[in-house]
């Protein structure tokens, strides 16, 4: 910047002096002026076309959720007795996470239990005694009949007795622990929740003229605020085939691989989704384009002057616009400067900018 400068200040001083020489000799016209100024090069930045992969990119907000959210209820009344577990505690499915006191309920299933014991001996008692024909059929029916009910019963305490022990329904991570030692829950209340983080989705919504440019397949890059520049990959897995009336969109399922653990349910998300792609595309920095009554045209530097060129573009993303027609990979076209500039002009060109957009 600071040679474009100085180029542009000993150019304006060569060009006032001119002027200033015709000025004392009395020939010095509005016309002599212009011819100066046409004469100067502009000093400008170029840089040649190049080949690489472009992504047509389609950009959405939403929330990241968990498909796999679970609250943890308790299924018997009782006191809680003892915390096995605390937030942001890995657990697998049926690991017990609390107890509550079960005492009562632990009577109750041996109580079941001597009930079916005294049940099943009188019964087997009786077997052989309805085989030699010594009992009518229908007192050993009822004796089978009662043993069955006994047993039903059992298992039905000794279920009610497990469900004291408070366990985890899915693998996950402790999201929220509800409950303190010694509070009294009731049937149903919820004790914690367990949140599966290992695979995170959210919903996008995509407006009905773009929803041609998607599929299921298709890959996205997510970043959220809490770490900028880390992108996170995503997959769109399932598009819903009716639209929302009540805005006019179509939902989009992402599914975000999350194994690292780093996003959470709730975070806020840029989704970057890449829809189409083509490989080897030659390309021009955006910067470069001029855009004027629906036509793009740039600047083609050549001997030293200018030529402004009608081009078909196709894709635009991150600063690069794909050329379609109109140019080749052995021209140069100018990114900065085109202020002042038309077909003809002079010019004092600097490839600084190829670095800048191709590095």
């Amino acid at each position: 910047m600071k040679a474009t400068t100085s180029i542009i200040a000993t150019l304006t001083l060569a060009a006032s002096a001119a002027l200033l020489a015709a000025c004392g000799s009395g020939e010095a016209s509005v016309t002599d002026a212009e011819t100066i100024q046409a004469a100067t090069p502009v000093p400008v930045e170029v840089a040649q076309p190049y080949r690489t992969d472009i992504f047509a990119k389609y950009a959405a907000t939403a929330t990241i959720a968990s498909d796999a959210d679970a609250p943890v209820v308790a299924r018997v009344p009782g006191e809680v007795v003892e915390l096995l577990v605390e937030e942001g505690d890995l657990v697998v499915a049926g690991q017990v996470l609390a107890r509550l006191d079960g005492e009562r309920l632990r009577l109750e299933m041996l109580a079941a239990k001597a009930n079916l014991d005294r049940a099943r001996t009188e019964y087997e008692r009786n077997i052989d005694l309805n085989e030699r024909g010594l009992i009518s059929a229908t007192m050993f029916d009822s004796l089978q009949y009662d043993l069955e009910a006994l047993e039903a019963l059992y298992e039905l305490k000794k279920l009610t007795y497990d469900y004291s022990k408070i366990r985890a329904p899915i693998n996950g991570i402790v999201a929220a622990r509800e409950i303190k030692p010694g509070q009294n829950l009731n049937i149903n209340d919820v004790a914690f929740r367990i949140t599966d983080t290992k695979e995170l989705l959210a919903y996008l919504q995509i407006p009905q003229s773009e929803l041609s440019k998607f599929a299921v397949g298709h890959t996205a890059d997510i970043e959220v605020a809490s770490m900028p520049g880390m992108l996170f990959p995503a997959t769109i897995e399932r598009i819903s085939p009716t639209i929302d009336t009540r805005n006019g969109t179509f939902r989009a399922t992402a599914i975000i691989d999350n194994a690292g653990g780093e996003l959470a349910p709730g975070m806020f998300a840029r989704f970057t989704i890449s829809y189409e792609q083509h490989k080897n595309a030659l390309v021009i920095p955006a910067a470069a384009l001029l855009a004027e009554d629906e036509e793009n045209t740039v600047y083609v530097v050549s001997d030293g002057k200018v030529t402004r060129r009608a081009i078909q573009v196709g894709i635009e993303a991150d600063g690069n616009v794909e050329i379609l027609d109109g140019l080749s990979e052995d021209e140069v076209i100018v990114v900065v400067g085109h202020s002042g500039l038309r077909t003809g002009s002079k010019v004092l060109a600097s490839n600084k900018t190829q670095d800048r957009y191709t590095g």
